[in-house]
């Protein structure tokens, strides 16, 4: 990556963990330069860090309905299949230790 695309202000993901923030300091320490994302208040080599497309970033939100995944977690343990197996444990927890 380019050094002098990396700027104030700029929405940039770390590819090797995943990271993503804004760039809110950049400083040079011998012959690289750093910059600090707001996410982490950590520095990375600027070479190493990508520009985030907004749109993108948005567009990959997760919508979830809690309310059907609820339900569904009640049916299963309402279900004869789980109330059957948990009468064929006697309860105890054992670290095996």
């Amino acid at each position: 990556m380019a050094e002098g695309v990396i700027s104030l202000g700029m929405r940039v993901r770390y590819p090797r963990t995943g990271t993503v923030g804004t760039v809110v300091r950049i400083e040079k320490e011998g012959r690289s330069r750093f910059a600090e994302l707001d996410s982490t208040h950590l520095l990375y080599r600027i070479d190493y860090l990508v520009p985030v497309d907004i749109s993108l970033e948005k567009s990959c939100s997760v919508e979830r309905d809690f309310r059907k995944e609820i339900e569904e977690a009640r049916e299963f343990a309402s279900g004869s299949g789980f109330q059957d197996s948990l009468k064929n444990i006697d309860q105890s927890c054992e670290g095996g230790g």
